[in-house]
Formats: C-alpha cells, sequence, structure tokens
C-alpha cells in the first residue's frame, strides 16, 4: 500500500510543478506583452496589477503544497506515511484520500490553524537626545 501512496504522491508532485511552471510562464508571457502595450490606460493597468497578485497567490499556494508534497514523500520513505506528525495517531483514509500531502490529522490541524501567527517585530534604537 505504501508505495501506491508513494506513487500517487509523486503524481501530485508532477502535476503540482507542472501548473506552476505554466503559472510562471503565463506570467512572463504577460510581462513581455505589458512592455509592447505601455500605452494602456490605467484601467486596464490595474487590472492587469490585481491579476498578476492572484497568479502570484497561486503559486505561493501551489509553493506550498508542493513543500506538503515533499514532507509526505520523505514520511512515506520512512513508513510514516498517513500518521499524524503531532499526535502520532493515523490520519483518516478520507483525509489522505483528499489532501494526500497532508502529514496532520484533522484535530491536529485545527489546533495548529487556531494558533495567531508569529511575527517578526523589530525594535529600533531610539535616537538619543
Amino acid at each position: 500500500m505504501q508505495s501506491l501512496e508513494k506513487s500517487r504522491l509523486q503524481e501530485e508532485r508532477q502535476r503540482t510543478l507542472d501548473e506552476i511552471g505554466r503559472l510562471r510562464s503565463y506570467m512572463e508571457i504577460g510581462v513581455e506583452e505589458r512592455i509592447v502595450d505601455a500605452g494602456e490606460d490605467s484601467v486596464d493597468a490595474a487590472a492587469d496589477v490585481y491579476e498578476r497578485e492572484k497568479t502570484l497567490a497561486i503559486i505561493q499556494t501551489l509553493e506550498n503544497k508542493l513543500a506538503g508534497i515533499d514532507r509526505a514523500l520523505k514520511a512515506a520513505d520512512q513508513g510514516s506515511y498517513g500518521i499524524c506528525e503531532i499526535c502520532g495517531q493515523p490520519i483518516d483514509p478520507d483525509r489522505l484520500e483528499f489532501m494526500p500531502q497532508t502529514t496532520t490529522c484533522v484535530n491536529c490541524q485545527r489546533k495548529l490553524e487556531r494558533q495567531p501567527k508569529r511575527r517578526l517585530v523589530t525594535v529600533l534604537p531610539r535616537d538619543e537626545e
């Protein structure tokens, strides 16, 4: 069963890489077209910026998915695929069917999502008076 899951993960990894490549290609083509169409009006430019930001967000989401797939493949190599990396309990097979790249059970994922995001705060020294 592990080899079937690993094969499925590798296929999903390749699909994700292909999609990232397609979107990056789209972004590059868009840049070339914008250079040619430099005379566009502000409404078109705003729509273009929106589309670029949306595409970049999708790429970031896919890159996060790819990192998850790589983690799941590593777990498969170690024989721990399907086991929550936090609590050590089996992950529901339906969850793995829907999200083969997941490495956490539903309960642990909920706990992770409830944790406040940490921000890096830079403290600048006060000017001496």
